[in-house]
């Protein structure tokens, strides 16, 4: 990594307040280059506080944007952090109206030339492309980095019609805590206990909503850019990695957005921005690549930006199976269009007996977090385990031939039997080396009431035999001679899929049943990019703490009972105290628990503490909050409990508990 601290611009840096047609004022932070002339801005607008908990990763950028002649702004959406307001639901109608009239103001502050681009990761990533899409004038651009064009089917509530429990669980309660912080009086002044105060009377736990709809309705169409692409009149940068969950979207978006004004980058990296060097890498100078984007698109430069080929792909080598890599081997890729011409579906039959497919409900334990976010325990293990409570369907790479390299969404077709109405199918790619470990490639799961439609719940003829076909998460990766092709298919994969309530598996005809590989074919490509860089630090510390760290992730079996727990510590961030005195510590377990024979057995918690203390302003205030998730055959039972602390007095005290009809789900 590269430190960055001379430009060609020196900046400013001030705090404003935005304000909104509705006298809202939203809390932002303005980095400028001194000029005199007007420059092109640069927005990121999102829920996670600027002032603390993005505070370390927008002293990265922001800064070092302004140092080449962009103002760049961050804005905390209403209702989070110093902004006034009430929390909404996310991507909601007034979140992207709100950062319409945000793109508006800016466009026409005297320091603007009128041209706006927008750039996020995750949150920021969704509503850059979702504000795209409502088209306002000022903005001509867009970098959206781990985002998503399918709320329902491609974001962290549902995969292939199933409930994500392991994220529409975590991700749920990760924003009753988030949504809990108060406002920072060192930026507010006296009237934060008030503002918080308000907030807390309005929230209502997001698992209320996300839950109540199990198949993609109206709620889910809202905010899918994926329902009119050509709403979208900004020039589209789309990233992703390999393993991110959103990484579809890229593929999506150079397929049906025009060619003139669409990249896509999908590099090994996690749920992270590429520069900045978290596992796994190799990481790449991202801001640099962005800025020849910016350059282009809001400077008429000629950058080369949109000469690079549509498409640029990383494709891994064979590796060992690990929990993390410092940095995966392989090499780059450039494709001129999506679907690629260097790229041809390959179908394998997998052919055999009738299988019997009924996974202990235990089966995907050795998953791997569905976010990985560069931790040591964020990706999957050796997956022979897994393999062992699935069908396995094997195809020799011949030794002496060239590797086999795929690009894309693998696709299978599988003809099953069943005797219950509900169930799902779960299908993991795995390259097998000659001492039989296993390496997770991609996967994709299938709710079987969805196989006529993701709008859908249709239940499957008892006994009946049907085929379904499905894709699999889209990937890049080379099997070398003397490997192995692994399809594995289980009916249960616990934590990330909820259980149906009466799952006992299918049957497999394997005559009937093919897995199609995208084989790409191997192309001399001389793709490189710039040394990562970034602006100075912030200078955030984190003290040593001195508890024993638990385990990332810890699976605990009780043989008698046939229980199985699961352990999480998400790892977000700890204890940090920043320069300007603030002491802000947070402390996350989740826990999954399922008896390995009854489905119903699932349940899920999430237990979270923030605090948050500037001692020199005597502040000191505590949020814990607990969430959980059980089932029977009928409900999800849902139980959400948020305590906020003013020092040692409860301000707020207040749970939640739900019933919620199992439709879909």
């Amino acid at each position: 990594m590269r430190i960055r601290t001379d430009f060609p611009y020196e900046t400013t840096r001030v705090d404003v307040r935005i304000p909104l047609p509705d006298g809202t004022l939203l809390y932002a932070r303005i980095w400028r280059p001194v000029t005199d002339e007007p420059v092109p801005t640069l927005l990121e607008y999102l829920p996670y506080r600027l002032t603390d908990w993005t505070a370390p990763r927008d002293w990265q950028r922001h800064p070092w944007y302004a140092g080449h002649g962009y103002a760049s702004v961050r804005v905390d959406v209403r209702g989070h952090g110093n902004s006034e307001g009430l929390p909404g639901d996310e991507y909601d109608a007034r979140e992207l109206a709100d950062g319409v009239a945000v793109v508006e103001w800016l466009a026409a502050q005297p320091w603007c030339d009128g041209k706006v681009g927008m750039f996020g990761i995750s949150w920021g990533g969704f509503n850059s492309l979702q504000i795209a899409a409502l088209a306002p004038e000022p903005l001509k651009a867009v970098v959206t980095v781990c985002s998503s064009d399918d709320r329902y089917d491609n974001d962290a509530h549902y995969m292939g019609g199933s409930v994500l429990a392991v994220d529409m669980h975590a991700w749920a309660a990760t924003m009753l805590a988030f949504t809990a912080r108060p406002p920072d009086p060192a930026y507010v002044g006296d009237q934060w206990r008030d503002m918080w105060l308000t907030r807390l009377e309005s929230m209502e736990p997001y698992i209320h909503t996300w839950l109540a709809h199990q198949t993609r309705d109206d709620y889910w169409k809202h905010g899918s850019v994926r329902e009119d692409y050509g709403a979208i009149g900004a020039a589209v940068l789309a990233v992703g990695g390999w393993h991110d969950p959103y990484r579809d979207t890229v593929l999506r978006l150079v397929e049906h957005l025009p060619a003139g004004r669409v990249r896509g980058l999908i590099g090994p990296w996690s749920h992270q921005y590429p520069d900045r060097g978290l596992p796994p890498g190799p990481a790449i100078g991202f801001l640099q690549e962005t800025l020849r984007w910016w350059d282009h698109w809001l400077k008429g430069k000629d950058s080369g930006a949109m000469e690079e080929p549509l498409l640029r792909c990383w494709i891994s080598e064979s590796h060992r199976p690990a929990t993390v890599y410092e940095e995966l081997p392989g090499r780059w890729v450039g494709d001129p269009a999506w679907p690629s011409p260097h790229v041809t579906p390959v179908p394998y039959a997998l052919g055999g007996a009738p299988v019997r497919v009924d996974s202990p409900q235990h089966t995907g334990l050795d998953a791997g977090r569905f976010f990985p976010f560069g931790n040591d325990g964020d990706l999957p293990p050796d997956q022979r385990a897994e393999d062992a409570h699935s069908a396995a369907f094997d195809f020799a790479v011949p030794d002496d031939g060239p590797p086999l390299e795929i690009l894309g969404r693998p696709e299978v077709t599988l003809r099953l039997r069943m005797d219950v109405p509900f169930g799902q199918a779960i299908a993991r790619l795995c390259d097998v080396a000659p001492d039989g470990s296993s390496t997770l490639v991609t996967r994709g799961a299938l709710n079987l009431s969805a196989r006529e439609g993701r709008d859908r719940a249709d239940a499957w003829p008892l006994g009946a035999t049907q085929d379904v076909t499905f894709l699999l998460n889209g990937i890049g990766h080379s099997f070398p001679p003397g490997h192995r092709v692994r399809l594995a298919v289980s009916s249960a994969y616990w934590p990330w899929i909820w259980p149906q309530a009466d799952s006992v598996g299918f049957t497999i005809d394997p005559e009937g049943s093919s897995l199609s590989l995208p084989v790409r074919e191997r192309t001399a490509d001389a793709i490189a990019f710039e040394e990562p860089e970034q602006s100075a630090p912030l200078g955030v510390v984190s003290p040593a703490s001195l508890d024993e760290p638990r385990p990332e992730r810890l699976v605990v079996r009780d043989v008698a009972k046939g229980e199985w727990r699961l352990e999480v510590d998400p790892r977000y961030g700890g204890t940090r105290v920043y320069p300007d005195g603030l002491e802000f510590t947070e402390d996350a377990l989740e826990t999954y628990t399922i008896d390995e024979a009854d489905p119903q057995s699932a349940r899920t918690r999430s237990d979270w503490t923030i605090r948050l203390h500037r001692p020199e302003l005597a502040w000191d205030v505590t949020i814990t909050t607990r969430s959980e998730i059980a089932c029977d055959a009928a409900d999800f039972l849902t139980s959400d409990e948020v305590v906020c602390r003013d020092g040692g007095e409860v301000v707020f005290h207040r749970t939640w508990e739900k019933r919620i009809p199992r439709t879909a789900g």
